[in-house]
């Protein structure tokens, strides 16, 4: 009878588990980069255009509410605060919004 003999590695349970976990660690790490420089300027150009906007669509609004009916610049004032805090309110909820994004993803990455 002829005996086959191989010349496999054995693989032991402990080094199988540390390359499963340093694969999931790179994986990780692939999904999840840093974000740069050029990402939290975009994130603030975001949240200020959604305040400038309706702060400046207000101030419009009241400009043309005080053209039509004289009587001062109580138009504009009201209304370019309206927008104002409009455009804080939208700005707060977005932010807000990413911000259990994010933390929902890393909790999930964490599980």
């Amino acid at each position: 009878m002829i005996e086959e003999t191989s010349k496999v590695p054995k693989i032991t349970p402990g080094l199988a588990e540390q390359v499963g976990v340093k694969a999931a660690r790179k994986l990780k790490a692939q999904r999840n980069a840093t974000p740069g420089v050029w990402f939290g300027l975009g994130l603030m150009g975001v949240v200020g255009w959604s305040i400038v906007v309706p702060t400046l669509l207000g101030a419009a609004l009241g400009l043309w509410l005080d053209r039509r009916y004289p009587g001062g610049r109580t138009w504009t004032l009201a209304l370019l605060m309206a927008g104002l805090t409009l455009g804080c309110l939208n700005a707060w909820h977005w932010v807000s919004k990413e911000d259990q994004a994010m933390r929902d993803e890393r909790d999930n990455d964490d599980e």
